[in-house]
């Protein structure tokens, strides 16, 4: 069993490791903000996220059920009808899609 010192030095080096690899991306990006890299990254890195997420989670559903792919199409376009209705809210239309999906998935 490691002493307790030990425990705390491995603990205040993981934590100043965490904070560091958390803080520097914002602290770095206030001088980037400017650039246009950064301006096209903030534009098409969150709909490029979802899409990898959304295919590699949804891909086993549709080839496993025979249903899958139009529960998959209804759920998608759900998320696109109220990303575009309320205001491009990303956590309200994916969260209303995911719904969408888990409803039809479990009732159907």
């Amino acid at each position: 069993m490691p002493s307790t010192s030990y425990l705390i030095a491995v603990l205040t080096i993981v934590f100043t490791i965490t904070l560091a690899l958390r803080a520097v991306p914002f602290a770095v990006l206030g001088r980037l903000r400017g650039s246009a890299i950064v301006q096209r990254l903030a534009v098409w890195m969150p709909v490029g996220i979802l899409a990898i997420l959304a295919v590699t989670a949804l891909h086993g559903t549709m080839t496993t059920d025979p249903h899958g792919t139009w529960y998959v199409l209804l759920a998608v376009a759900v998320t696109i009808g109220v990303h575009l209705a309320f205001g491009r809210r990303t956590i309200l239309s994916v969260g209303a899609g995911t719904a969408v999906y888990v409803v039809l998935l479990n009732a159907l």
